[in-house]
């Protein structure tokens, strides 16, 4: 059996690695199978751009005979601020440019937030996972981890907008967050331990004895 996670970003597959740790699966990413996705993400919503996402894979790989006990899995996730509408959301990956680091985009969030009061300053991330298994079947799942933006970027760990984002229970960022303590509460963290649940459920998956 083996999962296919249409991602070639390493620290997503790094976590996703981590929390599958206990399925009785491979899990490879587009880089181990030598793909990459040119997959255009104009979806309206994170469920639409994970779609997207499984349907070139699946594809592909349909087109291999190359399905047999496989699971593709994709998410789409990204960074919802209240005070902005829902921004950047569906649109995270790209704000700013494909090309801008993570760096400059996070400063520009923070100098956007400069002077809203922090009881004005909620935020969640939210992901969606779609997955599709051999026989074409399409299952989804989506949750979210709220927090706030900080005033200030800490915190060297994770990857993205994670410095930005404040989690008042902790009184850390997502940034300041062993992998460990940031899987078991993370957006993606919840959205993949439901995926599992569903999968095995139906059948498609099992766990390592």
């Amino acid at each position: 059996m083996r999962i296919v996670f249409a991602t070639g970003n390493a620290g997503k597959i790094r976590e996703i690695r981590d929390i599958l740790a206990d399925v009785d699966a491979e899990i490879l990413s587009l880089k181990d199978l030598g793909l990459s996705s040119e997959a255009e993400e104009n979806g309206s919503s994170f469920g639409e751009n994970a779609r997207i996402k499984i349907m070139e894979i699946y594809d592909i790989l349909n087109k291999r005979s190359d399905m047999k006990d496989t699971v593709i899995m994709a998410d789409d996730s990204g960074l919802c601020i209240d005070c902005l509408g829902g921004e950047p959301g569906v649109h995270s990956a790209r704000y700013m440019g494909h090309d801008t680091s993570y760096v400059i985009k996070n400063r520009a969030i923070l100098d956007r937030l400069r002077d809203v009061p922090e009881e004005e300053r909620g935020a969640g991330f939210v992901c969606h996972i779609s997955a599709i298994d051999e026989n074409g079947r399409i299952f989804d799942a989506e949750g979210e981890m709220r927090g706030r933006i900080a005033h200030e970027s800490r915190g060297s760990e994770g990857f993205g907008y994670d410095p930005i984002f404040y989690l008042p229970e902790l009184g850390r960022t997502s940034g300041e967050l062993s992998e460990e303590e940031k899987n078991a509460i993370s957006h993606r963290g919840k959205v993949l331990r439901m995926m599992k649940d569903i999968l095995s459920g139906e059948g498609i998956i099992s766990f390592r004895q």
